[in-house]
C-alpha cells in the first residue's frame, strides 16, 4: 500500500499557519487550459491581477485575483468538481477555512479529530489545543489515525468508481475490501447479507418457503434489463411500484424489510410507492459490486476517505489549480442582479478579492437565502480495543439496522474498520454510527449500535443540520452541492456531483467509457 501525495499536504496543511498555501499551486497555467493529452480545453488566458475592483471598492487579490472558477470547502463533492473542472481546462482556486482537507468527509488523526470535538477553554483557539497525553498512552500514535468522520463505503461497480477511473485518480489510491454487510434483526441479532445462493438458503433472515419466492425474485431481477422491457415478466417497472413486484413474488414484510434496507440500501420505506425500476437498479448494483470481489459490495481507501478528496485536489492541481487552506471567505460577493461573481477572504485593510463567474461550494459558504434545511444527521466516532463479539472475526464490516426493526422512520447505519485499513493502531478498531435524527434524543437512537459495539474507549458525537440548495444555480451562478446524508455509500454523492458538472457546464460526463475495478484488494 503506498499513501497519495495528499497525505503529506495534509499534514503539511495541519502543521501550517493561518492563510499559508499549503497545496500545489499549477505554475500558472491556469484558463489557458490543458494540452490534449491531460484532456483539457481552449480556455480564454486570464491574466493575474495586481488589484481587484468590485462595488466601486478596490481590493488586494486572493492569489491571481481571476478564475474561470472558484470553489469553496474541500468535501469530496467539491474536490471532485474542482479536478473535473480543472481538468476540462479551467483555471480554477479551491479555498478551505479547515487547515486539512475533505471538510467533512476528511479522516483526522487523534490530535485533529480531538480539536474537531472537544470544546476549547476560554481565551484559548481550537487550533491551539492539545490532547492529554494518556490519549497518546491509551491509543497509539497520531500517526497510527485516519478517522471519518462519515459512515460510507464505496460501491465496488457504483458511479463514484466510475468517476474514479475517468479521471485517473484510482491511480493515486490504493483500495481494499470490506470483509462483510451485515443486517440486525430485532430479536434476532445480526445477520450476514448473503453473498451466495449457499448463503442465501442457509440464512435466519427469512423463513424456508420466503428463500424460495426470494431466489425467484433475485431471478427476476438478474434477468430484467432496465433499457429492454420485453425482460420485464410483462410487469411495467417504469409505472408500476416497488410495493406491486413484491406482491408479485409473494415476498412477506420481513424479507421486503431486508431486500429494500440491506440489498437497495434505502433509507426509508418511501421507496415502496415510487416505480420499481428504481429498486430494481438498486438491487443491481448491489449484485454486480458484489460480484467485484465477493463477500461484501463495498471496497474502502486505505488510510481512510480522506484520500479521496485529497486524490481528486491532486488531480486539480496536476492541471493547474490553486490550493489555500486555512483561508477564510468572509463573503460570496453578488452583482447588482444578484449573480455572483467572486469571494472576499478578510476584513479592512487585510481583505483579498478572487472574481470568477462560477462559484462551486457547500452550504455553509453560502447567505442564508440560498439553502434550506433538510434536516439533521447524529453521527458517532467510536475507538476501541476489542473485535466486535457478535461479528466473530470480522475486522471491517458494514451494519444496516433497518428501520422497521428498530421500529423507528429511518435506518441506523454502522461502519467498523480497522488497522488492516491503515485507520487505526494495531488491535484498535474504529466504528462510526449514523442516522437521520427523528426526536430530540439523538444519542438515545443510536443506541442499538453501541450494543452492538460493546465497551467503548473514546466517543465523539456530531449532531449535524444538513441542507440542499434552494436553485440550481444557473441564474446566481452558485454550484451548492448537497450536505452528506445518512446513507452508508457514495452513490448520492456521486450523483450530485455529475448533476452539478452538467448543470455549471451544460454537458453530461460519459462514465459509460470507465470499465474496470478500483484496484480493490
Amino acid at each position: 500500500a503506498r499513501r497519495s501525495a495528499g497525505d503529506h499536504r495534509r499534514h503539511q496543511a495541519a502543521m501550517s499557519g493561518p492563510e499559508e498555501d499549503v497545496s500545489d499551486k499549477g505554475g500558472g497555467k491556469g484558463g489557458a487550459g490543458g494540452d490534449d493529452s491531460k484532456g483539457g480545453e481552449e480556455f480564454t488566458p486570464l491574466p493575474v491581477l495586481e488589484k481587484v475592483e468590485v462595488g466601486g471598492k478596490t481590493y488586494k487579490p486572493l492569489a491571481d485575483g481571476q478564475y474561470d472558477a472558484i470553489v469553496l470547502g474541500t468535501g469530496l463533492t467539491e474536490c471532485i468538481m474542482s479536478g473535473l473542472l480543472s481538468k476540462k481546462g479551467m483555471k480554477v482556486l479551491h479555498l478551505d477555512r479547515n487547515g486539512y482537507y475533505g471538510a467533512e468527509s476528511a479522516s483526522l488523526n487523534l490530535t485533529n479529530l480531538w480539536r474537531k470535538f472537544m470544546k476549547p477553554k476560554e481565551g484559548e483557539e481550537r487550533k491551539d489545543m492539545e490532547p492529554p497525553p494518556e490519549l497518546f498512552e491509551d491509543l497509539g500514535q497520531n500517526r497510527d489515525y485516519n478517522v471519518d468522520l462519515i459512515p460510507k463505503f464505496i460501491m465496488a461497480d457504483g458511479a463514484l468508481v466510475k468517476i474514479l477511473i475517468y479521471t485517473g485518480v484510482n491511480n493515486y489510491l490504493d483500495f481494499k475490501q470490506i470483509a462483510g454487510s451485515y443486517v440486525w434483526k430485532s430479536g434476532g441479532g445480526v445477520h450476514k447479507v448473503p453473498a451466495t445462493e449457499v448463503e442465501a438458503v442457509s440464512t435466519g433472515l427469512m423463513g424456508f418457503f420466503q428463500k424460495r419466492k426470494f431466489r425467484n425474485f433475485l431471478q427476476f431481477v438478474a434477468k430484467a434489463d432496465p433499457d429492454d422491457e420485453s425482460t420485464w415478466d410483462g410487469f411495467d417497472l417504469k409505472a408500476r411500484t416497488m410495493a406491486e413486484l413484491y406482491d408479485k413474488f409473494g415476498l412477506d414484510e420481513n424479507t421486503q424489510d431486508f431486500t429494500g434496507h440491506a440489498f437497495a440500501m434505502f433509507t426509508d420505506d418511501s421507496y415502496l410507492a415510487k416505480p420499481a425500476m428504481e429498486t430494481l437498479k438498486a438491487v443491481k448494483l448491489y449484485a454486480t459490486s458484489l460480484d467485484r470481489y465477493g463477500t461484501s459490495p463495498f471496497i474502502y481507501p486505505i488510510y481512510g476517505i480522506g484520500g479521496l478528496p485529497e486524490g481528486f485536489s491532486r488531480l486539480c492541481a496536476i492541471h493547474g489549480g490553486t490550493f489555500i487552506l486555512n483561508k477564510s471567505v468572509e463573503e460570496v460577493i453578488f452583482d447588482d442582479a444578484g449573480v455572483a461573481i467572486g469571494v472576499r477572504s478578510g476584513e479592512g485593510d487585510d481583505a483579498e478579492v478572487a472574481i470568477a463567474p462560477i462559484v462551486v461550494g457547500d452550504p455553509s459558504y453560502f447567505p442564508e437565502r440560498l439553502v434550506r434545511k433538510t434536516g439533521q444527521v447524529i453521527r458517532s466516532v467510536c475507538i476501541f480495543d476489542h473485535p466486535v463479539a457478535k461479528l466473530k472475526d470480522v475486522h471491517s464490516a458494514q451494519v444496516i439496522f433497518p428501520q422497521k426493526q428498530l421500529g423507528r422512520g429511518h435506518d441506523v447505519y454502522l461502519s467498523i474498520m480497522g488497522n488492516a485499513h491503515c485507520v487505526s493502531a494495531k488491535d484498535k478498531y474504529i466504528a462510526i454510527a449514523s442516522t437521520t435524527v427523528e426526536t430530540k434524543a439523538p444519542l438515545d437512537e443510536l443506541r442499538p449500535a453501541f450494543e452492538l459495539l460493546g465497551k467503548l474507549t473514546l466517543r465523539f458525537d456530531n449532531v449535524l443540520d444538513t441542507f440542499e440548495p434552494v436553485s440550481d444555480g444557473r441564474d446566481n451562478k452558485c454550484f451548492i452541492s448537497k450536505s452528506f446524508d445518512a446513507t452508508s455509500h457514495f452513490e448520492s454523492v456521486a450523483a450530485d456531483v455529475l448533476d452539478i458538472y452538467t448543470r455549471v457546464t451544460g454537458e453530461t460526463l460519459d462514465l459509460d467509457a470507465a470499465a474496470g475495478g478500483a484496484g480493490g484488494k
